[in-house]
């Protein structure tokens, strides 16, 4: 007998959450909604926690490091708060935090040219750049100027990426240290074979996670993250792990569960410091290297985490989406002044998705769960990647399925499709991905004689996109260091 709570998608709407969130017209519930959010909490949690590593390990121009806690509560408060304004305005499954990728941008790339203050005064202003994009529609055109079959394609891609990161995460893939001498990049476990009591934590989540969904068990992502990380506290109390063994995140129950929370880096920024110190030729170098890479590795996960939920209309469009770009323009920003580093939309979003999630219900849980995380770091910790990353790999399985939309007997199709989805994984970037997709989609089509299926937008796109891996000449070009 299904509850008020996980009532039938037929049922008609009772009350206002059902309306505002439209919960029965997508087929969904408001305990699907809070499991959902709980799963993408859980799948992203790891942020909070690595990007203060990444950022505290950088140095600007004066020798000066950030502080971990004082990072560590912008982390999450920032994300928090961008995460239920997404929810609300945008009323989407979509999280938010900071961006990995951008935030060792910020910390090994800009930093060390400025101030930190300067640094994040550029995030800022990128921000304000992407909003401005929004604002005159131009973001909203570049997305609906993509081919419907290309955007299954971008799903595909950040599917096989995400599974990548997860497999990555637990320590299942790993890089081989000699890499630059070996024509094999990458291999199983640490030495080409799988050891360790946290592996076998993760191969048991990924099959219970997979058997669970196969079963079609309401909350399967979420029973395996809860299940795998008890087995994990279990496991690392009776065997005696180091902390190493782990990685980032060791699975011990906490001493306190609450801790007060610094918020001193917050507003900590000056906008145009950087074309100070640094010049002006450098700055705008530096925002249109974070513009270019936030522009497209969100509207890669947005489109491909919304196309996962069943929500594009027949167009291929995502609703609301000028809300919805704007927000997370909005959000890098915020990151910014808060000194978290850019903040953009989250990947893992479809964690929740693959529980149900639907709507902005799912967004709202998952953000106060961030902001709590503020004041709950230590219980926010315990969770190992080697617990949360089979919920990435089982999700990353789902968005494959995707590849079937993809025309493959039409070649201007099927090969950008083909680089969107390679060179997400193989590069480590929905930005490279997309670029080198978007550039062949247009050759392509104009070797084919098709030239007039390519928007003239597009072709400003590629162009753009040739400037981004062109970056480093450029610079060299323009004596930029």
């Amino acid at each position: 007998m299904s509850t008020t709570l996980d009532a039938p998608p037929g049922s008609p709407p009772g009350n206002v959450l059902d309306r505002y969130f439209r919960l029965t017209e997508r087929g969904t519930s408001v305990a699907r909604e809070v499991r959902g959010g709980v799963a993408t909490f859980f799948a992203l949690a790891y942020i909070v926690v690595l990007n203060p590593i990444i950022l505290a390990s950088g140095k600007d121009l004066y020798g000066h490091s950030l502080n971990l806690g004082q990072l560590t509560a912008a982390t999450a408060i920032v994300a928090g708060v961008m995460t239920l304004i997404m929810g609300i305005g945008g009323n989407l499954p979509l999280a938010i935090a900071a961006g990995l990728g951008l935030n060792g941008v910020v910390a090994f790339t800009i930093a060390p040219t400025m101030s930190w203050q300067d640094a994040m005064g550029l995030v800022v202003l990128e921000g304000l750049g992407i909003c401005l994009l929004v604002v005159t529609g131009l973001r909203r055109l570049i997305m609906d100027a993509i081919p419907v079959p290309m955007k299954k394609a971008i799903g595909v891609g950040i599917g096989l990426f995400i599974a990548l990161i997860g497999l990555v995460d637990a320590g299942f893939v790993t890089r081989i240290p000699d890499a630059a001498q070996s024509t094999v990049p990458v291999q199983l476990g640490n030495n080409g074979e799988l050891t360790g009591w946290p592996i076998l934590v993760f191969c048991i989540g990924v099959l219970v996670t997979f058997v669970l969904l196969v079963r079609k068990v309401p909350g399967a992502i979420l029973i395996s993250i809860v299940g795998t990380t008890i087995l994990a506290i279990i496991i690392n109390y009776t065997a005696h792990l180091k902390a190493a063994a782990w990685g980032l995140i060791q699975p011990n129950w906490p001493h306190s569960v609450v801790s007060t929370p610094d918020f001193g880096l917050i507003g900590h920024v000056s906008l145009f410091g950087g074309f100070v110190h640094a010049g002006v030729v450098t700055a705008v170098v530096f925002i249109f290297t974070l513009i270019l890479s936030d522009f497209f590795d969100a509207m890669g996960t947005i489109v491909g985490v919304t196309s996962e939920a069943g929500l594009l209309d027949e167009d291929g469009n995502v609703p609301n989406i000028g809300r919805v770009l704007f927000i997370d323009g909005l959000a890098a920003a915020a990151g910014g002044f808060g000194s978290a580093s850019s903040n953009t939309t989250f990947v893992e979003s479809a964690a929740g998705v693959g529980e149900g999630a639907r709507t902005g219900l799912a967004s709202i849980v998952t953000g106060i769960l961030l902001g709590l995380t503020s004041f709950l770091t230590p219980l926010a910790t315990v969770v190992p990647q080697q617990a949360a990353a089979p919920a990435l790999v089982v999700v990353g399985f789902l968005m494959m399925t995707q590849i079937k939309d993809v025309p493959w007997d039409d070649w201007t199709i099927a090969v950008p499709a083909f680089l969107a989805i390679t060179l997400m994984a193989f590069t480590y970037s929905i930005t490279v991905g997309i670029g080198a997709s978007v550039i062949a989609f247009v050759l392509v089509k104009a070797a084919a004689g098709k030239i007039r299926d390519v928007s003239p937008l597009l072709w400003i796109v590629a162009a753009l996109f040739v400037a981004y891996f062109a970056l480093n000449p450029i610079q060299q070009s323009l004596n930029v260091k």
